[in-house]
């Protein structure tokens, strides 16, 4: 099942449940709209794999399985991913 993370992990912006602007990598990286797409390419900068819109759970499914409450946020922000080729 899918932690959704809180938060973004190069701007600690904030990425409820709910929020159409998280993206993630198939470890559950996750990223906001904006890093993903002008910082990082849509590549995610730990595994480099690509992002994608993440799932939205239903308030129903919350209520059993709720969000993570954990934030990751990378120490130095994320840097652009420059050298990798588009896919």
């Amino acid at each position: 099942m899918l932690a959704l993370r809180p938060n973004c992990e190069c701007c600690d912006k904030d990425l409820p449940s709910d929020s159409a602007e998280a993206l993630i990598c198939s470890f559950e990286c996750t990223f906001c709209r904006t890093c993903a797409e002008s910082t990082l390419n849509f590549v995610c900068p730990n595994c480099s794999g690509n992002l994608v819109e993440r799932p939205i759970r239903t308030i129903e499914a919350l209520k059993y399985n709720p969000a993570s409450s954990k934030r990751v946020l990378k120490t130095h922000g994320c840097l652009p991913n420059t050298d990798i080729k588009e896919r």
